[in-house]
């Protein structure tokens, strides 16, 4: 970065005050790095009294907010209970799901339904016949797909690290985990809220949802059925929503009463909801205010790239901020924007570190430049160092 980003509209508590404050001894995290974390983002919460994130809701949750991305995936196979497990025990504020639908109806965690990457399929002879070529969302793709299995043929797998070359360490875990199924995912959080005394909140993603409906495979209904048959379909409910298709939030927003946020992604891509309906509009029009207050009217936030935060120049520095939180908190929208990684390869080339584009970069450094835009939360694969840098960002 050629230079720090600017304070935006300061540190906004759209996620309620005070939320990180539990015993420590009841939860046994006392001097731990995420009970630090956790308990300075309380404080500056307190500091600033609190805010909802449109329509009246208010989330129990620390500001900056860590989010396990895909669990702990920084350090774990991803979308596994062992990547829930430790972002949950470093503390992350809510641990994420991706969810894609078997042959026979069920949610399963994986963050894309081609499975070839993510797990040990391409291994079992008996599936061989299973790999095809299919156009997902505009993309052609060759591998195996989750919708051409019943659970119990996905149970016989096991995952495995997706990215080998950048995460030579996790392929450690390979094979030590199968596919949780988010019933699963939903009765261990269940577990764990009970077991620490405090509700375990999930960040749901619904994958390719007009792909998946067009197969009679809607992601929408049998989510919802789930989230009401484990009490989580509230307004006030640990649970968040997200889509980057706004059709599949404007849908669950008809089903449940859940918080919701539409993932936007790079500023000239089309929602794919949008170019099946002809709705001409790209993220570069949903940024806008008039787009932004759109959104305001069937979400409480937004999930946007990093870069339409702050974009990058040619180099993959960093430039300076746009106006979108100031925009998107004007209509009362939270934002939480994705992804911090701690590999150079992933982070700006202000703070990338060294030649070796696997070793860590500054990526505290990064963090900072982000928070001092004013977001509200951040998707992180390593949260321990996100909740680090959210604690020296509080504390400042």
């Amino acid at each position: 970065m050629t230079e720090r980003a600017q304070a935006g509209p300061g540190r906004r508590t759209l996620l309620g005050a005070g939320a990180a404050v539990l015993g420590t001894a009841a939860l046994g995290l006392a001097g731990s790095p995420a009970y630090a974390a956790e308990s300075a983002g309380g404080k500056a919460a307190e500091r600033a009294g609190g805010h909802g994130g449109g329509h009246g809701f208010r989330l129990d949750l620390p500001v900056p907010t860590v989010i396990g991305h895909r669990g702990a995936s920084g350090y774990r196979p991803e979308h596994t209970l062992g990547s829930y497990q430790l972002a949950l025990d470093m503390g992350a504020h809510i641990i994420e799901q991706d969810l894609v639908p078997t042959k026979d109806g069920h949610l399963v965690c994986r963050h894309e339904n081609d499975i070839t990457a993510t797990t040990d399929v391409s291994a079992h002879s008996e599936f061989a016949s299973r790999r095809t070529t299919k156009k997902v969302d505009g993309v052609s793709l060759t591998g195996w797909f989750t919708e051409d299995f019943t659970l119990a043929e996905l149970k016989t797998l096991r995952a495995k690290e997706r990215i080998p070359g950048t995460r030579q360490k996790n392929t450690l875990y390979d094979g030590r985990w199968e596919i949780p199924t988010f019933e699963e995912v939903l009765q261990w959080a269940d577990r764990e809220g009970r077991k620490r005394g405090k509700q375990v909140w999930l960040y749901v993603e619904t994958k390719h949802p007009t792909y998946f409906r067009s197969l009679g495979l809607g992601l929408e209904e049998p989510l919802a059925k789930l989230l009401r048959r484990y009490n989580r379909h509230r307004k006030q409910s640990p649970l968040i929503l997200q889509s980057f298709e706004p059709g599949s939030i404007q849908r669950l927003a008809g089903l449940v009463a859940t918080p919701r946020v539409v993932l936007l992604s790079g500023a000239r891509e089309r929602p794919w909801d949008f170019v099946t309906s002809g709705d001409p509009r790209t993220v570069a029009d949903l940024v806008k205010p008039e787009g932004l207050k759109w959104m305001a009217s069937f979400a409480q936030g937004i999930g946007p790239t990093l870069d339409l935060i702050i974009p990058k120049d040619a180099s993959g520095r960093l430039t300076a901020p746009t106006a979108l939180v100031k925009d998107a908190h004007a209509q009362g929208l939270v934002l939480h924007p994705y992804t911090m990684r701690n590999e150079n390869t992933f982070l700006p080339a202000d703070f990338r570190r060294g030649t070796d584009p696997n070793a860590y970069g500054d990526a505290f450094g990064a963090f900072q430049a982000y928070f001092a835009t004013g977001i509200d939360g951040i998707f992180s694969d390593n949260p321990d160092t996100a909740l680090l840098a959210a604690a020296d960002f509080a504390a400042k």
